[in-house]
Formats: C-alpha cells, structure tokens, sequence
C-alpha cells in the first residue's frame, strides 16, 4: 500500500545522508599552522618567532632614537652664528649642551676648539660626527641579517619537512596516502610563509630606517659646512 508519509521520511533520510558524505572544510588556524609540524617544525617556527620579536623590538627601538635625532630647532645654527660673531662662546657651550641631538654635539666640538688651527675643528667635528653615525645605526646590522636570514630559516624547515614526507612515503611501500602526503606538504610550506612574513618586515623595516639615518647625517653635514665656513669668514 502506497504512504506518502514514508515516501517524505525516506527523502529526507536520504538528504542527510548526502549531507553527511559532503567533506567538512577544515579550517587552519595559527597555532595549528605552527604545532602541526613535528618536533622539526616547531622548533623552526619558534626561532622565526624570536626573530620576528627581535626585528619589531629593534625597528621601534631605532625608529624613536632616529625621529628624536631628526628634530633639529631650525634657528639653532643661526643662534650658534650669533654667539660666535659676538665672541660669546660660552653662550654658545650653553645651547649647544641644552639641545640633545647628533648636530648640538657635533657643534659643541667644534665650538670649543676655537682659536686652534682648522684642521684640529673640521678634524674634531669630523671625528664627532662618525661616532654619532654609530650611534644612529646601533642594532640595524642586526636587522639586516634577520631579513636575510629568516627566509633562509624558513626554507630549511620546508626541506625538512619534504625529506620526512618522502620518507613517510618510502616507508608505506606502494601504499601511499595522499592524504598524509598533503599534510605533510602544507606543513612543510608553513615554515617558508613564515620565514618570508618575518623576512619581509625586517628588509622594509631596514631600509625604511637607512633612508631616515641619511636624512639625519644630511643635515649633520650641511651644519658642519655651515660652521666652518663661518670659520673662514674674515674677522
């Protein structure tokens, strides 16, 4: 006898269980990303991770050092020049201690060598002015190798984790599980993402901050041509 009562149970039955067959979307979170590597994977993860702390420490570090060095009080060399043509050089000691920054310093080598030969000053601003270079690229080498390293980092833990899957694959004969196989795979390429994420910030990061050193040394090097050609100016 017909029922169309079980006719719409037996249809929905069926609906769920092709719902059921459908695949599930994983989804991959960061720490998955991270843990799902083995000992190897980790292990490379956690040094990428270091080195991302150390490059973000380092670039807000020399970041604050270099914007507070670039801020330079526009009159202060036009001060300086009036105190020099007015004999006043302890007016000028004193302005160039209450500015702290790599120009007041050079200045203040320059100013208190005064009434010795020229080639002592532009010597001493000289020599004044390469320690505050060192100073502005203090921790930046450092910087550098993390951009170069890291990506290098990155693509050992990739290597190794394409040697463990071939091995996997190896040690299954003519059984291979495609499955086992992707995962493996995916995992292996984590460890390049991240090398690159770290590697990429730290080459940005590093050029971004030479480009900001040079503007400094720029006007480090237009005050020093600015106080020793008030040197040369006749009395």
């Amino acid at each position: 006898m017909y029922n169309p009562f079980l006719q719409i149970i037996d249809a929905a039955t069926q609906e769920d269980a092709l719902l059921e067959e459908q695949p599930v979307e994983k989804t991959l979170s960061i720490l998955d990303l991270i843990t799902s590597g083995g000992p190897g994977g980790i292990f490379i993860m956690s040094v990428l991770f270091i080195m991302s702390i150390i490059a973000v420490y380092i670039f807000w570090e020399r970041f604050s050092a270099i914007k507070s060095a670039n801020k330079i009080d526009p009159n202060f060399m036009n001060n300086i020049k009036d105190h020099i043509a007015n004999g006043k050089i302890e007016s000028a000691m004193a302005l160039c201690d209450s500015n702290d920054s790599p120009v007041s310093r050079m200045m203040k080598k320059g100013v208190n060598r005064i009434g010795k030969p020229l080639e002592d000053i532009t010597a001493s601003i000289e020599n004044q002015g390469k320690l505050e270079v060192q100073r502005l690229e203090k921790n930046l080498p450092f910087l550098a190798t993390i951009s170069g390293g890291a990506p290098m980092i990155g693509f050992l833990g990739t290597v190794i984790g394409m040697i463990l899957t071939f091995k996997e694959m190896a040690n299954a004969g003519g059984q291979i599980n495609i499955g086992l196989m992707a995962e493996g795979i995916y995992t292996a390429m984590s460890t390049t993402v991240g090398g690159l994420f770290v590697g990429i910030f730290a080459y940005f990061g590093y050029n971004y901050l030479v480009t900001r050193v040079e503007s400094v040394i720029y006007k480090m090097e237009l005050s020093a041509t600015e106080f020793l050609d008030l040197l040369h100016e006749p009395a």
